[in-house]
């Protein structure tokens, strides 16, 4: 089973509060980042450390008859599981101290051809794709999967308009240890899955305690993406009768599941580290994601707009999705602006008492 139809709305679970507004690397706000579904290592938590080192989704499954055809035969529940994060990725300016380019020092920002590049903690995005499980076999005991990332580093030579070489960029990332146990229960005719994400890096006792560095062997912006054919989920915010006493034996700690897709539809699941409805939607008039929690698009558009020449000069340098950000709200139209004011979903008629 696809999980396409709940990519942009996990997309957007991702990159949320990923660069904030003003969207430049100065702000007080984009001094302390990665607010949202951090898994930092247990080490960090056991030496005082804020964030959670652990990830824990249930939720029900109802098992019976699939009626999604499309997606395969009929019989057991089979449950697959993909872990999404972004994978922090330091991003550190240097000059060249002589003109062959063999000697190099860091500094905070590098000037080429009228352009700043700085010193930034960027993100790549992580995926973890567990094999296909058979649910009724996950009760006679949970099963557990190995969540291994590699560091690596990536060096980027700096050139400036004559062809020498005036700096480099170092991009730096850190391993990640950790481990996904996944198991079942029965409870009143359902199936309660739990999917649990530990993070067990191991960091050095001086910097255990630092959250800057438990950062770089942490899931940021992490979450779950399940589906299930043999059986559908049970929504956790609408739940039927015959459901809630089950319901209420759920464990859900730091992420909230819903049902993503078609509305209706009860095949897929995301466990979101912000609060979501069942089937949450981006609104079509969007141009694109702002990044910030619970957005105004309209606001952020405006306030773009009168950021100074300045401003949006080192919004742009900041960071790639920041550009990206800067330039499309500058190319957008006065029709595109205007379908950013307001929009009616439905009307419903009121009965009078």
């Amino acid at each position: 089973m696809s999980f396409d139809v709940a990519e942009r709305i996990a997309d957007a679970v991702l990159y949320e509060g990923y660069l904030l507004y003003p969207y430049r690397a100065s702000s007080a706000k984009n001094q302390v980042r990665w607010q949202f579904g951090v898994i930092a290592p247990r080490d960090h938590v056991d030496a005082g450390g804020s964030e959670h080192w652990q990830m824990q989704t249930e939720c029900l499954v109802e098992p019976g008859d699939d009626d999604s055809p499309q997606d395969g035969a009929t019989g057991d529940p089979k449950l697959r599981v993909r872990v999404r994060f972004l994978h922090l990725q330091a991003r550190t300016v240097e000059e060249a101290l002589d003109p062959e380019g063999q000697r190099f020092g860091p500094v905070d920002v590098l000037e080429v051809a009228g352009e700043e590049i700085r010193s930034w903690e960027e993100a790549v995005e992580e995926r973890v794709d567990l094999p296909p499980l058979e649910v009724l076999a996950l009760l006679g005991g949970p099963s557990s999967f190995p969540l291994e990332v590699a560091g690596g580093q990536d060096i980027e030579v700096v050139r400036g308009s004559m062809g020498a070489i005036t700096g480099r960029i170092v991009r730096t990332r850190w391993p990640i240890k950790g481990e996904v146990q996944i198991g079942a229960q029965e409870v009143d005719g359902f199936l309660r899955m739990t999917i649990r994400i530990e993070n067990l890096s191991s960091i050095p006792a001086d910097d255990a305690a630092q959250r800057d560095a438990a950062l770089r062997h942490s899931l940021l912006s992490a979450h779950t993406l399940l589906a299930v054919s043999g059986g559908r989920f049970v929504s956790l915010l609408d739940t039927p009768q015959d459901a809630s006493s089950a319901v209420a034996t759920l464990d859900n700690r730091h992420t909230w599941p819903v049902l993503v897709g078609e509305e209706g539809e009860r095949h897929r699941l995301l466990s979101s580290p912000i609060i979501l409805p069942d089937y949450p939607e981006i609104a079509p008039e969007s141009p694109g994601d702002l990044f910030d929690g619970g957005e105004i698009d309209q606001l952020l558009t405006l306030n773009i707009l009168t950021l100074t020449d300045e401003e949006k000069r080192e919004m742009r340098d900041s960071d790639p999705r920041a550009r990206e950000i800067l330039e499309r709200t500058e190319s957008l139209t006065n029709d595109e602006l205007m379908r950013l004011h307001g929009a009616i979903r439905e009307f419903q008629s009121v009965r009078g008492s």
